[in-house]
């Protein structure tokens, strides 16, 4: 037998209310439609439920026994169907896993730690670093969020820019480069940051087209090991200039502008369709979002 759970409401409404009719207003029913779902109640339990006496009806001692179970399933139905919009951020117990390249780790992972926790204490978060190659982990739940400048295309992902950084030259100090330009940037060994081992970048094709070529002696997966490279030699890294601040000055780096127009580099937020309407989860891009406007504006 497949059970009819609308048999509970109403068999929660006559219960409360003692009669047909009272049971009828409440639920926004004719009397007679309550009397046919009282009949089939009578049917599926082998009970009467309800019996006549005198002008009132009197609840078996059956239905008396169940009264308060049949409260509590019609309570918990009501709460799977219709979940509260609003979030207990001093109740919330829940792990993110939010994955993220190394500069960002380094720049908005700190801060982001430290305003969750001032705000929700019950909230972790677990930090995994960047994968070589596409995964799904986004898909089937693994991550719960994916920061970096690449965003999916297909439908059932959401994407969100939460900033641009824009790109810069990074180098030893004394670097023997004193003016960089087009030119010197070509001439100088470079290390390439790209997590599926690429040895070509975007700005590849710009020095092309002005007959320039660079050499590029390592491609790394990240930020932290080109940096080390850098800071043992003559070798350029082209990075962020915001995100990667942290990195740069804990090596003891220095910036130079890109000597040539290029676009900001996005800071996406990515994520499933799925938490589209999970309130903690939302929640969670709201302080993602929040941290990356501020990490911004304080390096800019």
């Amino acid at each position: 037998m497949q059970a009819d759970l609308n048999l509970l409401v109403v068999l929660d409404a006559l219960l409360e209310e003692g009669s047909v009719m009272g049971a009828a207003e409440r639920l926004h029913l004719s009397s007679p439609a309550v009397s046919r779902t009282l009949g089939r109640i009578r049917k599926v339990t082998g009970d009467d439920i309800l019996v006549r006496t005198g002008h009132t009806m009197t609840p078996t001692p059956y239905a008396l026994g169940i009264a308060e179970e049949v409260r509590r399933l019609v309570r918990e139905a009501n709460a799977v169907l219709a979940p509260s919009r609003e979030l207990e951020l001093d109740g919330l117990e829940r792990t993110f896993t939010v994955r993220c390249h190394d500069a960002l780790a380094s720049s908005v992972v700190p801060v982001l730690v430290g305003r969750i926790a001032k705000r929700a204490p019950g909230v972790r978060l677990r930090v995994l670093a960047e994968h070589s190659g596409d995964t799904d982990d986004l898909r089937h739940g693994r991550v719960d969020l994916e920061l970096g400048g690449g965003a999916p295309d297909l439908p059932e992902f959401r994407s969100e820019t939460l900033g641009t950084d824009p790109l810069a030259v990074v180098m030893r100090r004394g670097h023997p480069c004193d003016e960089l330009d087009l030119r010197a940037y070509a001439a100088y060994p470079h290390v390439l940051v790209s997590r599926r081992g690429r040895f070509t970048a975007p700005i590849d094709a710009v020095l092309e087209r002005e007959g320039l070529r660079r050499k590029v002696i390592a491609t790394v997966a990240t930020v932290h090991s080109a940096l080390q490279i850098a800071a043992a030699g003559d070798a350029l890294v082209t990075t962020t200039a915001h995100s990667c601040r942290p990195l740069v000055e804990a090596f003891g780096l220095v910036t130079r502008p890109l000597p040539v127009e290029s676009p900001e580099a996005p800071i996406n937020c990515n994520w499933h369709q799925r938490y589209d309407s999970d309130l903690a989860h939302a929640w969670l891009r709201e302080q993602v979002r929040a941290t990356v406007t501020e990490v911004l504006a304080a390096t800019r």
